[in-house]
Parts: structure tokens; sequence; C-alpha cells
């Protein structure tokens, strides 16, 4: 998880913050399909961010899926406080393949900062190798990289300066 913080404060930069390991809500389990409703999850994650919270990040081993599609690697708040990753499926050995920590965790770091980006209002990017680049697939994760490109890290530095400037709460650090 630390590596996870170090990608996100030097990609977003933004100050992190890890907070202690939270049980999933038991109502987002969907039983017939065996995943973890990630919408469901969200909204507990809305409920539980300190106050002091610029964006939250859940990272998750549960599989995760919203009603409409099979899967998601991870799903935010589009301009919103909170966002999810799960690391089920970046994992090797989720398709048969040999275990790789280091490719989990650099998967991870993509899909964190993807995820993190929507929270700052940042859409799908078409540059297939943007952070904001939609993955379908975890092919589509490996093509990627965790830097954004030139517009969106545009974007990004404009969104995350302003919303560490935000004087709504004076006197507190706003952490990721």
């Amino acid at each position: 998880m630390e590596t996870i913080a170090e990608c996100i404060e030097n990609i977003i930069g933004a100050p992190v913050r890890m907070l202690e390991d939270l049980d999933e809500p038991q109502e987002a389990f969907v039983e017939n399909r065996n995943q973890w409703d990630s919408s469901v999850i969200l909204r507990a994650l809305i409920n539980m961010a300190p106050p002091d919270t610029l964006r939250l990040l859940g990272v998750t081993s549960r599989d995760l899926c919203v009603p409409v599609l099979t899967f998601v690697f991870g799903q935010a708040q589009l301009d919103g406080l909170v966002s999810i990753i799960s690391t089920a499926r970046l994992k090797p050995e989720f398709y048969g393949l040999s275990a790789s920590p280091d490719l989990t965790l650099e998967r991870a770091c993509k899909e964190s900062i993807h995820e993190l980006g929507h929270t700052f209002g940042l859409v799908h990017c078409g540059d297939r190798s943007c952070a904001m680049s939609l993955s379908t697939h975890v092919g589509d994760v490996d093509i990627k990289n965790a830097e954004f490109c030139r517009g969106c890290r545009s974007f990004l530095r404009d969104r995350v300066t302003a919303a560490l400037a935000d004087e709504s709460r004076p006197g507190r650090e706003k952490q990721l």
C-alpha cells in the first residue's frame, strides 16, 4: 500500500494519508455473482471519510462489479470525494498465470491514478497511453501509463491546486 501512496503523491501531487483497514459493507455483496457492488461501497466510503479529506481511495482485493457490467477494476464519483479500486482482476493469477506482485502493484498504481483522476473531474481520454484511458480488460491496463497525457495533466494540475487552496476548510491539512 505504501508504494501505491507514493505513486499517488508523485503523480497527483498531493499528500497521502493511509487510514485503518475497513471491512466492506455486507450489503455490497452480490451473492449470485460472488462479487461486490462498488457503488454500495462508494456510498459507505463517503460516510467514513474524515472531515479533512481531499479525496478518498479505497483499495480492496474483492472482485467488484456494477449491475450493468460483468466487472470493474474500479469506480469513482466524477468530480466527487470517493473512489475505489480492486486488485482481484489486476493479479496475473486471476487469469491462470504465475503470481507477479510487481505487475499487480504496477497495475494497481495505474488504476488508482485513473480513479482519482475521475474524482478531480477527468473523463476517459482517447490517448491509449494516458492514465485516463478506459480499461475494459487487463491488457488495456498494461498498455497505458500511470502518468497523464499533457491535456489531462494540465487539467488535473489546475483542479488539484484549486482543491488544495480551497479556503472552505481553514486550518486543516488536506490529504488524499
